[in-house]
C-alpha cells in the first residue's frame, strides 16, 4: 500500500505606503498586493507567489513573480530548496528580503538546510551570467548558523561576493539577564565597514515594555549592503543605514492589550560633525483573528518631513 500526504495553503498580503514629505500637501500612495500558494507532501514542496504594484492615480499596475521554488528532503540529512527565494538571516543588516520596498529582494539559487541537532545551519549559493562576451559571473555564497547555547540565542552569518575580495560577517546574540532582555549585533560589510547595535528591553508588566538601544557606525567608511531592509531608507519603511561615524541613541515603549499593539520610539542621531537628527516612529496594530491583522506606522524625520 502506498500512502501519499498532500497539503495546499494560500495567503494574501497587502501593503500601502503613503509619502507625505515635501510641500503642497503631498500624498503619493503606492500599493502592493501579494498572492501566493504552497503545495507539498511529507518530503517535498512547491511555492509560487506574485506581486502586483501600482500607484493610486498613476500609471498602470505592474505584475511579476515574487517567489518560485521547489524543496525536497535529502534522505533525512538535509533539505534543498532551489529557485527564487526571499531569505532573511540574522538581524537582516547583511541579508534580508526588503519587505517594504517596491521591489523586494530575492535570490535565484539553491539553499541547503542541514539537519543538525546542535544548530540550524544553512548553505546558500546564487549566481547570474547573461552570457555576453567577457561577462563575469555575479554570485554570492553564504553560510548561516543559529542556535541556543546556555540560554543565549546566537546567529552567525558569513557571506562572499564575486565582486569583492572581502567577506561580510554578522554576529547576533540575545538573551535575558535578571528579567531584562539584552541583544547585540556586530556586522562588517564587503568593504570592511562596521555597524554595531546594542539593545536592552524590560517588561514593566504583562502588557507594557520599555527599551533602549545604541547604534554605532565605524568612521572609516559608510556601511552598506545592497538589497537589504535598510538599504533604501524610508522607501523601505525605516531610517536605513546611517553615515560613517554616526551614533544613534534609541528609546521607546510598546503596549499590548486585547489584540491591540502600540509602540513609540525616539531616535537621536549624532554625526561626526556634531550635527543632530531626530526621528520619531509611532505604530499601531490590531489582530483581527488568528489569520489576519492590520497595522499602520507613522514617522517624522528631521532630515525629511
Amino acid at each position: 500500500m502506498t500512502t501519499v500526504t498532500f497539503a495546499q495553503d494560500w495567503g494574501v498580503d497587502s501593503r500601502t505606503r503613503i509619502d507625505m514629505s515635501g510641500d503642497n500637501d503631498k500624498m503619493v500612495t503606492n500599493q502592493r498586493a501579494t498572492l501566493g500558494a504552497t503545495w507539498g507532501g511529507s518530503d517535498w514542496g512547491l511555492h509560487v507567489s506574485s506581486d502586483v504594484n501600482y500607484m493610486l492615480g498613476g500609471a498602470a499596475a505592474s505584475m511579476g513573480i515574487y517567489e518560485a521554488y521547489a524543496s525536497a528532503d535529502l534522505m533525512g540529512y538535509a533539505t534543498v530548496t532551489a529557485g527564487r527565494q526571499a531569505i532573511d538571516n540574522g538581524s537582516g543588516a547583511l541579508m534580508s528580503s526588503n519587505q517594504w520596498g517596491a521591489t523586494r529582494t530575492t535570490w535565484d539559487g539553491m539553499t541547503f538546510n542541514l539537519g543538525l541537532d546542535m544548530a540550524d545551519v544553512s548553505l546558500g549559493y546564487a549566481s547570474y551570467n547573461g552570457g555576453e562576451e567577457g561577462e563575469e559571473d555575479q554570485g554570492n555564497m553564504w553560510v548561516n548558523a543559529g542556535g541556543e547555547f546556555s540560554g543565549w540565542d546566537v546567529n552567525v552569518l558569513y557571506m562572499t561576493n564575486t565582486a569583492s575580495d572581502n567577506a561580510a560577517t554578522g554576529i547576533d546574540i540575545s538573551g535575558e539577564v535578571m528579567g531584562a532582555g539584552i541583544s547585540a549585533s556586530m556586522n562588517t560589510d564587503y568593504d570592511e565597514n562596521t555597524m554595531r547595535v546594542i539593545g536592552l528591553s524590560y517588561a514593566v508588566n504583562d502588557d507594557m515594555s520599555v527599551n533602549v538601544g545604541q547604534t554605532v557606525y565605524g568612521e572609516d567608511g559608510a556601511f552598506s549592503m545592497a538589497g537589504t531592509n535598510l538599504s533604501g531608507g524610508w522607501a523601505n519603511g525605516n531610517m536605513g543605514y546611517l553615515g560613517a561615524g554616526d551614533e544613534m541613541l534609541s528609546y521607546g515603549l510598546t503596549y499590548n492589550m486585547a489584540g491591540i499593539s502600540m509602540g513609540a520610539t525616539m531616535n537621536a542621531v549624532t554625526s561626526l560633525d556634531e550635527s543632530t537628527r531626530d526621528v520619531m516612529e509611532i505604530s499601531l496594530g490590531y489582530s483581527l483573528n488568528d489569520n489576519a491583522s492590520l497595522s499602520v506606522k507613522y514617522a517624522t524625520d528631521g532630515n525629511d518631513d
